[in-house]
C-alpha cells in the first residue's frame, strides 16, 4: 500500500518521485527497463539548465535516478500489466503481484512511431533502429541513412557522423523542422547529407538492410541508396497498452489532463510524454512532475 504510485520512471515519473517523497508521502515507482526513460539514450542534452557544455542523457538521468533514493522512493522493476481504477483505493497489477495506493500518477511516457514501410519489422535489430546512440556502435565505419526532419532526427544523425562513414538525412518535406542551431550544425557537417521531399517506399536486403527504395515526393523520381543501416524518427506514440477504457484520451492515445495533471478520474495524475502536451522535452516532463504534487496534495486533503 502507497500513498503514491507512480508508473514510469523517467525525467517526469522521477521528478514527481522526487516531490512525493519529499512530501512525505509513501511513494513506489515501476519501472519496466532502466530508468531516464528516452532521455537516458540520449547521447547529449544541450539545453537542460545547470549544465552549460551538455551532459549525456544518461548521466543526467542517473543522477534524478540518485535523487529519488535520497529521499527513499521505492524502485520496483516490473511490467504493469491492467489497472483498476474504480474506488479510492487504486490498484496496479504487474508481472509480480498487485499494489495499492491512494493516487497514482501515469507517467509511461512513449515509444518511437514506426515508418509502415515494407520490410522494417523483419529488419528490427538487423539494419533497423530506433536508437543511435543504443546501435550507433555496429555501423562504425559504414554508411547509414536517418529518416525524419525534427529535433531528434537531426542530432542523432549529427551523432552518428562521429562513428559513420557518411550520414544521409532523409526528410518528407522542402525544408528541416529541428531548431536553428541543430539545422546549422546539419548543414555544415561534411559527412551529413540530406535528401529532402523524399520518402522512403521500400527496405532492401537478404539476411540484413543494404539499400532504401526512394521517391520523390514533387518530381516522383525513383531512386536507390546503398547504406548499411536505417535510423528512423518519424515522431512517437505513447505507452498506454494498460489504460483503462475510461480514462480520456485524445485521438492519438496521449492523456488528457486539467491545468493540475488530473485525469478525468479523481486520483489518478499523468505527467510527461505521455500526456496531451505541445512540447516534449527533459524540462518539461520536469515541470511536469513538479507541478502535479499541487493536484496530489489537494485531491488527498
Amino acid at each position: 500500500m502507497y500513498d503514491v504510485l507512480i508508473i514510469g520512471a523517467g525525467p517526469a515519473g522521477m521528478t514527481a518521485g522526487v516531490y512525493t517523497a519529499r512530501a512525505g508521502y509513501k511513494t513506489g515507482l515501476i519501472e519496466v527497463g532502466v530508468p531516464g526513460g528516452q532521455a537516458a539514450t540520449t547521447d547529449l542534452i544541450e539545453n537542460y539548465p545547470g549544465f552549460p557544455t551538455g551532459i549525456s542523457g544518461s548521466e543526467l538521468m542517473l543522477k534524478f535516478f540518485e535523487q529519488t533514493q535520497t529521499f527513499g522512493v521505492e524502485m520496483l522493476y516490473e511490467h504493469v500489466q491492467s489497472v483498476d481504477f474504480h474506488g479510492d483505493i487504486k490498484k496496479v497489477t504487474t508481472n509480480n503481484g498487485t499494489y495499492e495506493a491512494k493516487v497514482v500518477i501515469i507517467a509511461s511516457g512513449a515509444h518511437p512511431r514506426t515508418l509502415g514501410v515494407n520490410n522494417e519489422g523483419k529488419f528490427r535489430g538487423r539494419g533497423v533502429s530506433y536508437c543511435a546512440t543504443c546501435d550507433g556502435f555496429f555501423f562504425k565505419d559504414q554508411p547509414v541513412a536517418v529518416i525524419g526532419g525534427g529535433d531528434t532526427a537531426v542530432e542523432e544523425a549529427l551523432y552518428l557522423t562521429k562513428m559513420c562513414s557518411k550520414v544521409t538525412l532523409i526528410h518528407r518535406r522542402d525544408q528541416l523542422r529541428a531548431n536553428k542551431m541543430a539545422q546549422s550544425r546539419a548543414l555544415a557537417n561534411d559527412k551529413l547529407d540530406i535528401i529532402y521531399d523524399t520518402i522512403v517506399d521500400d527496405i532492401i536486403g537478404t539476411d540484413k538492410v543494404s539499400q532504401l527504395s526512394l521517391s520523390n515526393q514533387k518530381t516522383g523520381e525513383k531512386s536507390i541508396l546503398d547504406i548499411n543501416g536505417v535510423f528512423i524518427f518519424v515522431g512517437y506514440l505513447p505507452n498506454n497498452d494498460f489504460f483503462p477504457p475510461e480514462l480520456d484520451v485524445d485521438p492519438q492515445g496521449y492523456i488528457l489532463t486539467d491545468e493540475n495533471l488530473a485525469t478525468n478520474i479523481s486520483g489518478v495524475f499523468a505527467v510527461g510524454d505521455v500526456r496531451a502536451k505541445k512540447l516534449r522535452q527533459v524540462t518539461t516532463a520536469v515541470g511536469d512532475g513538479g507541478l502535479v504534487l499541487h493536484g496530489i496534495e489537494n485531491y488527498l486533503h
